[in-house]
């Protein structure tokens, strides 16, 4: 099992039913779980059509959310700017003009703020997007498109042809970097711009 507090701090304490997942079963599971608690939030969120948005949250006109989506206390999401498959964003999270976020959790303070793609991934609190990064989520050149991670030196099957990354507090993904399918990135990490992470090729420090 991946112990998910390993690379976030805190994340079981708003995730407290998810112990027993692995990363890409949680995010293949997000749309039924996101549902289940827009259904919990309290009276300090507003709610319409499966999609909680806190009172202290902007989104602004033209940006598209589609539920099930939980848009936490004193989020921007900027205009066109597209959110959906079952999002969760943590407190003071910042989505900027242009980004795609789908399927996905985006954790306290983290910010992808310029023509950013999310996709199946866990992002971790205090995390920076600088423009034009993302995480791929499917092999689009391989005739073999399952995915599979590597976790202490150890390759772990997916079982999934749909995972992007599984990204630890603090990190710093510089512009136009890419980070490949099943990438997991210990906290604190800092990719270099218009990187390539490929945890096949190298380890990441």
């Amino acid at each position: 099992m991946i112990d998910i507090e390993q690379f976030i701090s805190g994340f079981y304490d708003v995730f407290s039913n998810e112990k027993n997942l692995y990363p890409w079963q949680l995010t293949q599971s997000l749309q039924a779980i996101v549902e289940g608690y827009v259904s919990k939030v309290d009276d300090q969120f507003e709610v319409a059509n499966g999609i909680a948005v806190h009172t202290s949250a902007t989104i602004e006109s033209g940006a598209v959310v589609k539920p099930p989506a939980i848009i936490s206390a004193n989020c921007f999401v900027a205009a066109n700017s597209y959110v959906r498959g079952g999002v969760y964003l943590g407190k003071f999270c910042i989505i900027g003009p242009g980004c795609e976020v789908k399927s996905s959790i985006i954790f306290h303070h983290s910010v992808v703020a310029h023509m950013n793609f999310i996709a199946d991934s866990i992002i971790g609190g205090d995390v920076n997007f600088e423009a034009g990064s993302l995480t791929a989520n499917h092999y689009n050149e391989r005739v073999w498109k399952e995915i599979s991670v590597v976790h202490e030196s150890k390759i772990i099957s997916t079982n999934t042809t749909r995972f992007g990354s599984l990204i630890g507090d603090h990190c710093r993904i510089g512009a136009n970097a890419v980070l490949s399918p099943g990438t997991l990135l210990n906290p604190e990490t800092i990719v270099a711009r218009l990187d390539l992470i490929d945890q096949f090729a190298k380890e990441n420090k």
